[in-house]
C-alpha cells in the first residue's frame, strides 16, 4: 500500500464515528498476535486470539461469553483487550497498518467499518455460517463497497425519550405523542420548576438523537429519507428546515447553559427527578439502572406528525466484529465469527447487557427492551445522518450537528444549518 493510502486510510479512520463511551484502559500491545503454540487434551494446537473493543465496561460480561464459546473450543483463547472510546481509533490503526496486534477487532458502525474494509485491512466473513441469516439492513453496518460482509453486527440501538412516569404521574401529565402535545408537556412541567428535557450540547454528536427524536415526523420518516437518497429532495427543503426550527424550539425547555454541559451531568439531570425527561441512545437503559435502580423509567419512541398516528423506532446498528486480515489464525478467528452470529450468543448478549440483540429470534427479557422491538416491529425508521450521511471530510453529519451547535451559540440562523449541511453532502453524495 501506498504511503498516500495508508495516510488516507488513518485520516478516515480517525474521524470514524464513537458510538459508545468507556470507562478504564490498557497498553495497547506490541509484536505477533499469536502465542507460542501448545498442544491441549483434544491434540489441537492452543491458539490466542487479540480481541479489541472500545467497551471497557463490558469486560466482565465478555468473559462470561468467551468462557461459553471455549467450552466448545477449548484450545481457542481469546485476549479480550478492551480500550477507552476516545483512544480506540488511535490504536486500532497504529495495530492495522503494523499488521500485529489484533485477530479480532470491533467495528464502527457503517462508512467507519467500510472505510477499514475498503482499504484492505479485514477479511470478509461472507461464508461463515449463521452471517447469512442476519437481515441485510444490519450487515450493511459493516460492508465494503464491493458488498462483501466484513463484520457480525453487535446490537441495534434505538434513539428514545426516556421519561419519568412517576413526574408525570405527579402533575398530571400523560406521554406526549406529537410535537404539539410535547411542546404543551414542556411547557407545563416547567411551569412546575422542573426541567423538561434534560439534554446536553458540549459533545455535538448528542444533538443528533434529539433531532432524530424530534424532527423525524416534521419531515416524515423513512419515506422522506428515501427521497432524499434518491435526490428528490434535499437539506434545503422546507420540511427539512422544520426539524431544524424544532430543535430551535426547544431551547427554552433545556437546561440553563446547555450547550456546555456533559452528558454525564444531564444525565444526573434526570436519574435525579430533576428533569422529567432525556433523549439519548437505548444503550442508556443501562446506565440508569445502575446509577439509580430505584428510578421510575419508561420510553417514547419517535413524535408522530397526527395524533394517532405511527411513532417510528430510530434504529442503526452499532458496531461490530470483524477479523483482521493480518492473523494468522483466520480460521480460529472465524469459529469465533460463527459463535457471535449465534443465537446462543444473541440472547447471552442481549440479557446480560441489556441490548437489542442484531440476530434473528433473539427475545429481549427486559421490558423495556421488549417495548421497543414491539415498537420497531410496527413502525421504524433509520438513523439518517449516521447510516447514509456519515462520509466526507468532516462527514455531514458532523458538519450538521457543529451547525446546530452554532445555531445554540446565536453564529447559525435555521436556514444557514441548511445550507452548510446540503453544502458537505454536495462534496461527497451522489443521489442513488
Amino acid at each position: 500500500m501506498s504511503v498516500r493510502k495508508v495516510w488516507l486510510f488513518c485520516v478516515v479512520l480517525m474521524l470514524a464515528l464513537s458510538a459508545c463511551s468507556g470507562g478504564g484502559t490498557s497498553a495497547p500491545p506490541s509484536g505477533d498476535t499469536s502465542s507460542q503454540p501448545a498442544a491441549t487434551e483434544g491434540g489441537k494446537e492452543e491458539v490466542e486470539l487479540v480481541m479489541y473493543s472500545w467497551r471497557p465496561e463490558d469486560k466482565e460480561a465478555y468473559e462470561g461469553f468467551i468462557a461459553e464459546f471455549q467450552k466448545q473450543h477449548p484450545h481457542i483463547k481469546i485476549n479480550f483487550r478492551s480500550f477507552k472510546s476516545t483512544e480506540y481509533n488511535t490504536i486500532l490503526t497504529n495495530s492495522l497498518t503494523a499488521g500485529t496486534g489484533v485477530d479480532i477487532l470491533q467495528l464502527r458502525p457503517y462508512s467507519g467499518a467500510a472505510s477499514i474494509a475498503d482499504a484492505g485491512y479485514l477479511l470478509p466473513i461472507d461464508d461463515v455460517p449463521g452471517v447469512s441469516d442476519i437481515p441485510e439492513a444490519y450487515l450493511d453496518a459493516a460492508r465494503g463497497a464491493d458488498g462483501k460482509v466484513y463484520g457480525v453486527p453487535l446490537f441495534i440501538n434505538s434513539a428514545v425519550i426516556f421519561y419519568n412516569p412517576k413526574l408525570f404521574e405527579e402533575n398530571g401529565l400523560q406521554p406526549p405523542q406529537t410535537w404539539e402535545e410535547f411542546l404543551q408537556v414542556c411547557e407545563a412541567l416547567q411551569q412546575k420548576g422542573i426541567i423538561p428535557v434534560a439534554q446536553a450540547g458540549k459533545a455535538a454528536y448528542l444533538l443528533s438523537y434529539t433531532h432524530n427524536v424530534i424532527g423525524t415526523s416534521a419531515f416524515g420518516g423513512e419515506e422522506y429519507v428515501q427521497k432524499l437518497l434518491s435526490g428528490e429532495v434535499n437539506f434545503t427543503d422546507p420540511a427539512f428546515k422544520e426539524s431544524i426550527k424544532r430543535m430551535n424550539d426547544l431551547v427554552p425547555y433545556f437546561p440553563p447553559d446547555f450547550v456546555a454541559i456533559d452528558d454525564k451531568d444531564a444525565q444526573a439531570l434526570f436519574y435525579t427527578g430533576k428533569a422529567a425527561m432525556y433523549i439519548n441512545g437505548s444503550h442508556r437503559l443501562e446506565t440508569f439502572e445502575n446509577l439509580n435502580p430505584d428510578l421510575s423509567l419508561d420510553i417514547l419512541p419517535a413524535l408522530a406528525k397526527e395524533k394517532g398516528g405511527a411513532t417510528p423506532m430510530i434504529n442503526w446498528v452499532d458496531g461490530s466484529y470483524g477479523i483482521a486480515k493480518a492473523t494468522k489464525h483466520p480460521e480460529e478467528a472465524k469459529a469465533f465469527m460463527q459463535f457471535l452470529a449465534s443465537k446462543e450468543f444473541g440472547q447471552m448478549f442481549s440479557d446480560e447487557l441489556n441490548r437489542l440483540s442484531a440476530i434473528p429470534g433473539v427475545v429481549p427479557k427486559h421490558p423495556l427492551l421488549q417495548k421497543m422491538a414491539e415498537l420497531s416491529e410496527e413502525s421504524m425508521t433509520s438513523y439518517m445522518m449516521l447510516v447514509h450521511f456519515s462520509e466526507g471530510t468532516p462527514t455531514t453529519k458532523t458538519t450538521f450537528e457543529d451547525s446546530l451547535q452554532g445555531m445554540y451559540i446565536g453564529q447559525l440562523t435555521v436556514d444557514k444549518v441548511a445550507e452548510d449541511t446540503q453544502a458537505s453532502a454536495d462534496k461527497w453524495f451522489q443521489p442513488q
